[in-house]
């Protein structure tokens, strides 16, 4: 009778958006949530965050740090990362928690990466992608991609190319995408997503680069179906992070009272990265603990020949600077 209540008032709360994806959404529906689907001992298990120097990223390291888990945090920034390092350390006690240095919007930081990473570890259980980046004006990264676009949905591609088959053979594993509720006011549009519209919107770059995000996730969820590691993307709702306040200030200003903690944001990441009834899930997209329609009212819903466009353009442009024959499969 009360998981039923609250999956009534869960339905409720989502159509209405203000009052879903801010603190009293997460508040109202943390009721009905079981406590034991965090509460996992992740001791032994490998968890690479990227973005993990701050906001929703560093939250969640630290959740799964305090979990026991060796904690990879992805970070640009030495002297940043530096920082959050030491003070998940000081606060969950966990040695094993460790810096790693790389641009996830320039593809030779990334190989870097992530060559090291595979000589460094045996095994990979969660690739959590959190890095992301909403610019006001039109930029390029080093290879000549739009920088929201390569440092959303670019770099994570090739990232997970590479680690796909440590992922594989550590199965069961997870791999996360961190997308965003903007999402929903964007249908996939790849001309759009690569070249921008000519005078260029930060907020459309990345709501169109979200987007994506969710229909890669279910494309890789389709292609390592079987193979033990599942795919699933999520949005954290209204958090107050530096991004939000930095890229989106007016917003931030009027709505930082109902703001979401980065804690609250991240719930959600961790659950679905520790969850062990989640073992199977894949494909899907979530918010709050439950699986939900990328689709809002049935809008935004992408053509078969849209969503096929955005995987070549993805395997296209992850080949920027390396020959094809040296990117992973």
């Amino acid at each position: 009778m009360a998981w039923t209540l609250g999956s009534m008032l869960d339905t409720l709360l989502d159509q209405t958006v203000v009052f879903s994806y801010t603190n009293l959404g997460y508040a109202l529906r943390r009721r009905w949530w079981v406590a034991a689907d965090v509460d996992v001992d992740m001791t032994g298990k490998v968890c690479l965050i990227t973005g993990a120097n701050a906001g929703l990223g560093y939250a969640t390291a630290e959740r799964l740090a305090a979990l026991g888990a060796t904690v990879v945090m992805l970070a640009r920034n030495r002297e940043r990362g530096q920082a959050a390092l030491e003070q998940l350390r000081a606060r969950t006690g966990n040695p094993h928690a460790t810096l790693a240095l790389a641009d996830m919007s320039h593809l030779a930081s990334v190989r870097q990466f992530a060559a090291h990473f595979m000589e460094t570890y045996p095994r990979l259980d969660v690739l959590i992608h959190n890095a992301g980046i909403l610019p006001r004006e039109r930029q390029f990264s080093p290879e000549g991609i739009e920088l929201t676009c390569a440092t959303n949905i670019i770099g994570p591609f090739l990232l997970t190319q590479y680690l796909a088959p440590l992922l594989q053979r550590s199965a069961p594993a997870r791999l996360i995408w961190v997308s965003s509720g903007g999402m929903y006011s964007q249908r996939l549009d790849v001309d759009t997503l690569v070249e921008g519209r000519a005078r260029f919107d930060g907020v459309i770059a990345y709501a169109q680069t979200k987007r994506a995000q969710v229909i890669l996730s279910e494309q890789w969820a389709a292609r390592l179906a079987g193979s033990g590691v599942t795919s699933n993307a999520m949005h954290p709702g209204w958090a107050a992070t530096r991004g939000v306040q930095t890229s989106l200030p007016t917003f931030h200003q009027i709505s930082r009272a109902l703001l979401r903690t980065p804690e609250q944001g991240a719930d959600t990441i961790v659950w679905l990265a520790v969850a062990p009834r989640l073992v199977d899930e894949s494909g899907k997209f979530w918010f709050d603990r439950r699986a939900r329609s990328p689709y809002k009212l049935g809008w935004g819903r992408s053509r078969a020949v849209e969503r096929e466009r955005l995987w070549a353009l993805c395997e296209s442009l992850a080949q920027r600077g390396e020959e094809a024959r040296g990117t992973p499969t």
